[in-house]
């Protein structure tokens, strides 16, 4: 819930169109239910951004356009053993989803 209200006071202050929310959920569906939050509103009626749609841009962490926008050296540290163990092509394809489902300001 926290995390709603961060996301909502930035997305607030800096404009909706200026703020990318990158998420690093190991599966899929978990990746999905948080960008679904921050583009849609909050799908369990639980937080701050319950029928609120902000539209915000969303990316995993182990996307392609993520990872061409940051230094090789520090993704490769930071992220590369996670590209091996997880199912970055069903990452990839709920996030495209959410973008183009949700999202306002790409």
């Amino acid at each position: 819930m926290e995390n709603q209200n961060r996301v909502k006071s930035l997305a607030d202050e800096y404009g909706h169109e200026n703020v990318v929310v990158i998420f690093g959920a190991a599966e899929a569906e978990s990746a999905g239910l948080a960008a679904e939050t921050v583009t849609n509103g909050d799908p369990t009626f639980a937080g701050c951004l319950a029928g609120v749609s902000l539209g915000l841009s969303v990316y995993h962490a182990v996307e392609p356009e993520f990872k061409a926008d940051v230094d090789a050296d520090v993704y490769e540290d930071q992220i590369g053993m996670m590209e091996m163990v997880l199912n970055v092509d069903e990452i990839v394809t709920e996030m495209t989803n959410m973008r183009s489902s949700y999202c306002k300001y790409l």
